[in-house]
């Protein structure tokens, strides 16, 4: 019987008790006498979120599947729980076996996102671990970090221990197997991390010495120790087929975020949008087979009872075999009540084709992300989506009985004007006559557009990496411009417009963008009681601007400041595949408004062949 780490007492005053206290349907339940590494798998955020995550239910599996090791989870304490554990220093403690996550051998921190920086140093204090990894001794575990933000790790790079830098299929078990070498022998903990730097695709802060120049800006990032690698090379699966992926996920008791069975047909995108830091460090493109993702479909169904599949990539429309999937899983399974979900779709007659079996009489809204209002600028993009597209899409998709779309762009883009700005209200407006052009007698009521817009965050390994942010000001003086321009509109009673917050775009600016110097002000933040940063009831911008006041931190620097090409960036170091080269290309295409066709189209010679796989390597 698991022994619960909280009492009843405290499990009825709390929210959602069912997020603390293990025993879901497929989770793994193992004898720690038969175990040789214990690894606790944490993401920080609340339960809901990080039980949807795709890679940490991949990852969970794999490491279950052996024998000497036993893999649980954790995830961030809601606040209501947080001050309790605080209050009764009760110690953090993973969800299987409810053993307090500090007497595990790692601490894997999936880090899908910038704005759940201080959750992470949360789950650190709260487990006990000591906050900085310069302060943990031979009993602590070792601290790991994966996930997207790792390809700049720079800004939260002194609380880990080490990094992996790419997909979670390749080099884990190496990492593992040299760990209980390094624990028979009895090698120290510092012996140990200068060991693991020599697998490839894993990163040791504590191995790497960074100089600045008088400017601020980083001048170089060296070893400190011999076989310590100058550059950290990104992993890749080559056969996503033959990779490990979870027939059994793990079910929770209450409702989640994505509740349902995920299949993930492809990693990677053919398409090369600019902004798109997924769309670089993911590439090559490679797909599963046809035949797997049937055998998953099943088993996955069979072990959830959930009553819905989707399916998970950049681009779905881009995996090859789609149209041969979705017919099997709709005759396969829609005669028995489960909803097939298409995210990534591109707008096309195959697409609505699919759309109209999956979906109920009543319709759902379709989903455009044309990113930006005029064709200049989505050239600009490398968008590769053209106005006559988006149009003649809306059409048929009203044709077919849809009155409903979402539009996504992002204010802020690089050489964007005001009449870049105004087309998004134009763009909405034309999409609107589509629907009006139709005969009254055949339409479905009053057509309804919802545009939003983002403001834009040049992220690492970007063609955009070089592009300056606006401030909090100029980022709202757009959305206001583009909110009158909408008002303005013949059909402004079936148009709206939202955006985002500004504040929390700087935010994550400075920690997408930043250096080691940030680390202190994310403690700052965090100790001035930060948390839940992307929740927009939690997020204070104020204590973040004290927190970098106090530490010297400018955000300036890392926003607003124009870069040479030629600059050092923080996260030089890690070797995605594709090259510095080609981002300059696409970065001098970007301001000469130039398209670079997508992979398929042609190959751009951006370096992610040396991976031996995918779409590279296409017949």
């Amino acid at each position: 019987m698991q022994k619960l780490a909280l009492s009843d007492e405290i499990l009825l005053t709390i929210e959602k008790p069912a997020r603390y206290i293990g025993n879901e349907v497929n989770s793994v339940k193992k004898d720690l006498n038969e175990v040789d590494v214990r690894f606790c798998m944490c993401f920080p955020d609340v339960y809901e979120i990080g039980m949807s995550h795709l890679g940490i239910q991949i990852l969970y599996d794999m490491f279950n599947r052996r024998e000497d090791v036993y893999c649980e989870r954790v995830y961030s304490p809601w606040t209501d729980l947080d001050k309790i554990m605080r209050e009764q220093n009760i110690p953090l403690f993973a969800l299987e076996s409810q053993d307090p996550v500090k007497d595990f051998d790692f601490l894997g921190i999936t880090i899908q996102y910038e704005m759940c920086y201080t959750n992470i140093l949360q789950v650190l204090e709260l487990s006990q671990i000591p906050i900085w990894a310069k302060d943990r001794t031979e009993k602590d575990p070792i601290v790991i970090g994966g996930g997207p933000c790792t390809y700049n790790p720079e800004p939260i790079a002194e609380f880990f221990d080490l990094f992996y830098i790419g997909e979670g299929e390749t080099v884990y078990f190496d990492l593992i197997d040299l760990y209980k070498e390094a624990k028979e022998s009895g090698c120290s903990r510092k012996e140990f991390l200068r060991k693991a730097a020599g697998i490839e695709g894993i990163y040791v802060p504590s191995l790497y010495q960074v100089t600045y120049h008088e400017d601020g800006t980083v001048k170089e990032m060296v070893p400190t120790q011999e076989g310590v690698p100058q550059k950290v090379k990104k992993q890749v699966v080559s056969d996503m087929t033959e990779a490990t992926y979870p027939e059994k996920p793990v079910v929770p008791y209450i409702k989640v975020t994505q509740d349902r069975v995920v299949l993930e047909i492809q990693r990677g995108c053919i398409r090369g949008c600019r902004f798109c830091q997924a769309g670089m460090i993911y590439r090559p493109t490679r797909g599963r087979s046809l035949e797997a993702l049937k055998d998953y479909a099943y088993k996955m169904l069979k072990n959830t009872g959930h009553g819905e599949i989707s399916l998970s990539s950049l681009s779905s429309s881009d995996y090859l075999q789609l149209k041969e999937l979705t017919y099997f899983l709709i005759e396969e399974f829609g005669k028995q009540g489960v909803n097939i979900s298409l995210p990534s779709l591109r707008i096309d007659a195959f697409s609505l084709d699919v759309m109209s079996k999956v979906q109920d009489v009543k319709k759902s809204s379709l989903t455009f992300a044309p990113e930006a209002g005029s064709q200049r600028l989505r050239d600009v993009i490398n968008k590769g989506l053209t106005e006559e597209v988006i149009l003649n899409g809306a059409l048929e998709a009203f044709k077919g009985g849809w009155n409903r779309v979402k539009l996504y762009f992002m204010l802020g883009l690089p050489t964007e004007n005001e009449e870049d700005q105004k087309g998004i209200a134009y763009l909405a407006q034309k999409i609107a006559e589509e629907y009006y052009s139709i005969p009254k007698h055949e339409r479905n009521g009053r057509v309804q557009i919802t545009a939003s817009a983002s403001f834009f965050v040049p992220k690492p390994f970007t063609p955009f990496q070089w592009a300056t942010m606006l401030s909090p000001k100029e980022y709202m003086d757009r959305a206001h411009l583009v909110n009158d321009t909408f008002k303005e509109q013949v059909n402004r009673k079936s148009l709206s417009f939202k955006w985002h917050d500004a504040k929390t775009t700087i935010l994550e600016g400075v920690l997408a963008r930043g250096d080691r110097k940030v680390a202190q002000s994310v403690y700052e933040a965090y100790k001035s009681g930060c948390l839940f940063d992307s929740w927009t009831e939690y997020f204070d911008y104020g204590k973040w601007l004290e927190a970098f006041e106090k530490t010297g931190v400018d955000i300036d620097f890392y926003t607003t400041r124009p870069r040479d090409l030629d600059e050092v960036f923080p996260w030089d170091f890690i070797d995605i595949g594709v090259t510095k080269d080609f981002m300059k290309r696409e970065w001098k295409n970007a301001i000469e408004e130039k398209v670079t066709p997508n992979c398929r189209m042609q190959c751009s010679g951006c370096g992610a062949a040396m991976y031996k796989g995918g779409v590279c390597y296409e017949d």
